[in-house]
């Protein structure tokens, strides 16, 4: 929500702070059981420090989202679903979906109510055949209005960029552990190992491109897909663009960039 910053005339704003909007790329657990049992087991098993991706988030901002949960689900305290999110690098910063009861229960660990019309991270369908469609000749849509932010140095891990508003060009190598998020495109001329969130604010126009993609995760307007669906063997680590199908559904296509 944005922040409109009011001074009295008589009170100047402090030099010591300033108060703006911010719009930050989040992602979203949606809870399908209230086993906390069973989601810990399941959490840690791919994200936990002796999990499969220990490494796979870095203390991101999570949203919990109660709409996949039964509306009969008993109410249970969620500190120990929230120590099992530490424990896999996430924070959950706020809930959304919930009944009036859940909701409370949220709000009593300290957690904020997200509007429901927040972009929901969705997976994208897995394609069992790789698109062979020829290479679109014209400029992919950017954000109305956009200008571009260009970084020219290698992103280590634990390292984010975000262009926001913007299209993302990243001249160097984009390591595992680094994160690049634009609301529009993002272009990186070089490997791309770390993670890339294309359309951040929704831009389902958005696209990713680079000159060698293997990325840990590619998402555009929050339909992601990650490197446990391995890409096909004209895909990984080639010249490609990766784009939303263009029939309404929550589908990720990976095309090379033949010469």
């Amino acid at each position: 929500m944005p922040v409109t910053s009011v001074t009295h005339p008589s009170n100047p704003a402090p030099a010591s702070f300033e108060i703006k909007s911010a719009q930050l790329p989040l992602v979203a657990l949606l809870l399908k059981t209230a086993d906390w049992d069973l989601l810990a087991a399941d959490l840690l098993q791919q994200f936990g420090p002796e999990g499969e991706n220990p490494d796979f988030f870095d203390h991101d901002p999570l949203v919990l989202d109660f709409s996949p949960l039964p509306t009969d689900s008993p109410v249970q305290d969620l500190k120990p679903l929230l120590q099992t999110l530490r424990a896999c690098c996430l924070v959950a910063v706020a809930a959304r979906g919930a009944s009036d009861a859940w909701m409370q229960a949220a709000l009593a660990v300290g957690l904020v109510e997200a509007p429901l019309d927040l972009q929901r991270a969705r997976p994208a369908q897995v394609l069992t055949e790789p698109v062979a469609q020829p290479l679109v000749t014209q400029a992919p849509a950017a954000v109305s209005g956009s200008t571009t932010l260009v970084i020219d140095k290698p992103l280590r891990s634990g390292q984010k960029i975000y262009a926001r508003g913007a299209d993302l060009v990243v001249l160097a190598m984009v390591n595992q552990g680094a994160e690049v998020v634009a609301d529009g495109n993002i272009h990186v001329y070089a490997p791309l190992r770390g993670k890339a969130m294309a359309g951040a604010s929704g831009n389902t126009q958005a696209r990713i491109f680079s000159l060698c993609l293997e990325p840990e995760l590619i998402s555009i307007a929050g339909v992601y897909r990650t490197s446990e669906n391995p890409l096909a063997a004209d895909i990984q680590g080639k010249p490609a663009q990766v784009r939303l199908s263009d029939d309404g559904q929550d589908k990720l296509l990976f095309e090379a960039l033949n010469s």
